[in-house]
């Protein structure tokens, strides 16, 4: 029989206070919000927000077959990642599909960390792993895992005692408040931001500890609901929404993720398919904004034909007044301002991803 994994550390204190808390997993849940989306928003993109990431899971590979287990498992190549460094990549099913997307990072010289999603994932993991010589250790819910996002995260992260602070996809060792912990530099927010991995005990103590210190520079506790928002802006998937039905890297746009040596599962397979369909953003007629917020994702796999988008996520924006969403339409229609149905009379424009550039990527309009 198939037994719920331990509820996050933080959870049963978020139910305490009376919170609405949503599931992301078998026995897994998150704060929806902490009163106002919107303002959880706003906050994040103006000063700081912290957010509970704890759903998250860990396995550990250590072992002389470590690097080639990972090379297997997924599709960068780590042959130059340094320790105290991290990459994001991909998992691929046999025909080439994406199976999750992930980050690996490097302990030591034979000792890496894969965090996922999804706690389920080990069972992929282990399968793959059976084929090679290493210890593989599932050490999902043995951290707190507390995400710091916005323009105001570093010096929250100084006045908290931090010494240094790693570079962009770079992680270290150190103290906060002196609790022990393991600081990344990234997110999913499109924001400078932080990855802050605590043993489990110690989460709740550093989560309150965070908020204090944070309320005098804007810092807001905040929900899913803010999170989904700002990863849509920011042109990121979610396993739930993007990876819900078949898709290839280059289908996501994540071609660049792929190792020119092709040692990773997948690899043969993935060089047949053809592309089918282009992952976009989408931005509804403002008389359907309502009526696209509503709409789920299919419930079965689809191929777009011309002329229509699936929509795979759609979230309404603080910062640009509107509903936003991503989903995939024909390659024919990936071009920005393509006008699509989105539903049976709902239509819509392609937009290019992501919709918010603070780096300023992107060229602009006079407009944009």
């Amino acid at each position: 029989m198939q037994m719920n994994p331990p509820e996050p550390p933080l959870t049963a204190s978020f139910r305490a206070r009376g919170l609405p808390l949503d599931p992301i997993g078998p026995g897994l849940w998150v704060p929806r919000h902490f009163g106002n989306p919107p303002v959880e928003q706003r906050t994040t993109r103006t000063a700081a927000g912290l957010y509970d990431f704890s759903f998250m899971a860990c396995f550990e590979a250590r072992g002389a077959q470590a690097l080639s287990f990972l090379h297997r498992l997924q599709t960068r190549d780590l042959e130059g990642l340094a320790p105290g460094r991290l990459v994001y990549t991909l998992l691929l099913r046999e025909d080439g599909s994406v199976f999750i997307d992930a980050t690996v990072w490097r302990l030591g010289q034979a000792c890496y960390w894969l965090v996922t999603g999804r706690r389920a994932d080990i069972a992929h993991v282990r399968r793959v792993a059976a084929d090679f010589d290493l210890e593989l250790q599932d050490r999902s819910g043995r951290d707190a895992v507390i995400a710091l996002q916005g323009p105001a995260s570093a010096a929250l992260l100084r006045r908290c005692g931090v010494s240094a602070l790693p570079g962009y996809f770079a992680f270290l060792d150190t103290r906060l408040f002196g609790v022990p912990c393991r600081v990344a530099r990234m997110g999913y927010t499109g924001e400078l931001g932080y990855e802050i991995f605590v043993a489990a005990a110690a989460g709740e103590q550093l989560w309150e500890a965070l908020k204090v210190a944070g309320e005098p520079m804007g810092l807001a506790e905040c929900g899913f609901a803010a999170a989904d928002t700002l990863r849509v802006e920011a042109g990121f998937i979610l396993f739930t929404r993007e990876l819900a039905d078949p898709a290839t890297p280059p289908e996501l746009g994540l071609g660049r993720l792929l190792s020119a040596r092709q040692r990773y599962l997948g690899a043969a397979a993935l060089a047949r398919r053809p592309v089918q369909k282009t992952l976009v953003g989408l931005v509804p007629e403002a008389r359907f904004q309502e009526e696209v917020r509503a709409l789920d994702p299919p419930l079965r796999p689809q191929v777009p034909v011309p002329g229509r988008a699936v929509l795979t996520s759609a979230a309404s924006s603080a910062l640009f007044g509107r509903t936003l969403g991503m989903g995939f339409v024909h390659p024919e229609d990936r071009y920005s301002g393509t006008r699509v149905r989105l539903g049976a009379r709902l239509t819509g424009r392609v937009a290019r991803l992501p919709f918010y550039d603070p780096m300023k990527r992107l060229p602009r309009s006079p407009a944009g």
